[in-house]
């Protein structure tokens, strides 16, 4: 049996480790996409840096999906390892119905893309390469998204170093490709999405390695084991996904909100939206990297850990955000000039290097928040908190400041609304700890509270 590693230990150094290592990994893809902003807008055409921003608006979307899968993984696999059950066979129907779901969402996107692009406001030729961009990358959706849950399954067992090793990987072979198919082969945009579908082919195989060679491996599914265990999964991963969709429903609101202010202001809008989870990778990190340690505890009935860790995650978003909002704002000008940026593109990185960074502690919080839910048996309070974020709050909120202050106001709006939720979910999750369960629950919750047909499903094992 696998070792619960999170039960004991400075919870501080659990938590500052498994997020440094993670965002790591996490950082490698997001630094990619960033080089990718930069080589497009080398090539001096300002249709190009506008498409790659409609683009990342509907591929945050696909990911997101994928993010919600893999927490359901990841809650599932840590939840078994604190209680003290056989992990392996949660991991293959985990990744199972991952690759399944993956696949029938990804023909769905495949077939609306069209349709999607033109909802974000895109036209002409923008909305023509934006659509061919992401026909091209698509279709490795259900890949990239197994690659994700495995690094969740990895992060589960504690095993933060081979999770990020997945992720850099994929980075690195992006990072090595992008130049070769971008100028070398004179592909531009068709280049840069061949190098990020044959990154997420790496990333997927990486992720998947250690599972199969040191965590036991991937048994065969067993279809009783598969009923039993698609009703925790579901019950995880939709307010999951749920949850998760709505960052980039919130992010299509304010793309067609910028569509209005021209080019430059979406352009704008897609160096800053590249630069947020470059520069916070660690807090992107932070969710998946601090859910097995409270789902190792919650499994083990120790609710008092929970809640302390809990606390050092915040404390841990509160000292990462001083420390990268004070670099970002005396590095302001030199990310400008990296990408050229004048006029209106220029005054909303100005802006975003500025308050808006330090404004992200709450975003922050929230995500620590959406670890505590989803493996605390709450799930759909994460869908709750992050909806309000990105529909009730954010909507209005940059729609007034739209109207108030242009293309500068609707970053300001979407900033307010993550302070308004950020402090929502932080209380709502000092709550559900409070009143924390027991070991009985968090078996409940992974296994169904009809205890004869559990019975049955531990005599067939």
């Amino acid at each position: 049996m696998a070792e619960a590693k999170f039960l004991s230990g400075n919870l501080f150094r659990h938590v500052t480790v498994m997020s440094l290592t993670a965002s790591i990994g996490l950082m490698a893809v997001f630094i990619v996409d960033f080089v990718d902003m930069i080589f497009i807008s080398m090539l001096g055409k300002s249709e190009l840096a506008a498409a790659v921003g409609y683009a990342g608006a509907i591929l945050f979307f696909t990911t997101s999906f994928g993010i919600g899968l893999a927490i359901s993984a990841g809650a599932l696999v840590a939840r078994a390892l604190g209680a003290g059950d056989e992990a392996r066979e949660r991991t293959t129907h985990a990744l199972a119905y991952g690759f399944l779901f993956a696949a029938v969402f990804a023909t769905a996107v495949w077939l609306s893309l069209e349709t999607l692009v033109a909802l974000l406001g895109a036209t002409g030729e923008t909305a023509a390469l934006a659509v061919h961009f992401l026909q091209i990358i698509v279709p490795s959706m259900p890949f990239l998204i197994v690659g994700m849950m495995g690094g969740a399954v990895l992060r589960a067992h504690g095993d933060a170093r081979r999770a990020m090793m997945a992720t850099i990987s994929g980075g690195v072979v992006n990072a090595v490709l992008d130049p070769i198919l971008i100028f070398g082969l004179n592909l531009e945009l068709t280049g840069a999405a061949i190098a990020s579908v044959i990154a997420r082919f790496v990333i997927c195989g990486i992720a998947l390695w250690p599972i199969v060679k040191i965590y036991g491996g991937i048994t065969r599914p067993r279809p009783l084991g598969m009923l039993r265990d698609l009703s925790p999964i579901l019950a995880i991963a939709f307010p999951a996904i749920l949850a998760q969709i709505a960052t980039p429903v919130g992010q299509a609101y304010v793309t067609r909100e910028m569509a209005g202010y021209g080019e430059e202001a979406v352009a704008g809008m897609a160096i800053v939206g590249r630069l947020i989870p470059v520069a916070f990778g660690v807090i992107f990190a932070l969710s998946g990297a601090v859910g097995p340690i409270i789902g190792q505890n919650f499994g083990a009935g120790d609710m008092d850990r929970v809640r302390r860790g809990f606390n050092a995650a915040v404390w841990f978003v509160g000292i990462v955000i001083l420390l990268v909002s004070a670099l970002l704002f005396l590095a302001r000008g030199a990310i400008a000039d990296l990408f050229g940026a004048y006029g209106l593109t220029r005054d909303l990185i100005y802006l975003f290097c500025g308050p808006l960074a330090l404004a992200f502690f709450f975003p922050g919080v929230l995500f620590v928040a959406n670890a505590a839910f989803n493996n605390l048996g709450q799930p759909f309070l994460s869908t709750f908190t992050n909806w309000g974020r990105n529909a009730v709050a954010l909507i209005p909120l940059v729609w007034v400041g739209s109207a108030l202050g242009g293309a500068p106001g609707v970053l300001i709006g979407q900033a307010l609304a993550g302070v308004v939720f950020g402090i929502v979910a932080w209380v709502l999750a000092l709550r559900v700890i409070a009143r924390g369960g027991t070991p009985e629950r968090a078996r409940q919750e992974l296994f169904g509270r009809e205890g004869r047909l559990m019975t049955l499903f531990q005599a067939r094992r």
